[in-house]
């Protein structure tokens, strides 16, 4: 059922993905932003939360020194990478950029 974090960023839709920690202050802003960007891109991007502390793999393989990271994947490739937190409509002219 559940699809693995390498199947879904190896998607033709890009995935937003947000690096976090729940022990994170500025993590626990993106929250409501994340909700906010979900209602302005729908279907044309994956919003994804990767808890750092539960997937340390993961966040290696990525070299995540600090949460919040966001990363913007597509095909698998990384496409934008940021630290901290961003605004809504600044995440979604971000992934409008990328859309193919």
């Amino acid at each position: 059922m559940a699809q693995s974090f390498n199947e879904i960023i190896n998607r033709e839709t890009p995935t937003l993905v947000d690096f976090y920690a729940e022990w994170c202050g500025p993590c626990k802003m993106m929250k409501p932003i994340l909700e906010e960007l979900k209602s302005k891109v729908g279907t044309h991007a994956t919003i994804l939360k990767i808890d750092v502390d539960k997937n340390p793999q993961v966040a290696s393989a990525y070299q995540i020194r600090g949460v919040p990271t966001l990363i913007l994947f597509q095909k698998g490739k990384v496409l934008w990478r940021d630290s901290g937190v961003r605004p809504a409509h600044e995440l979604a002219t971000i992934i409008q950029s990328y859309k193919s």
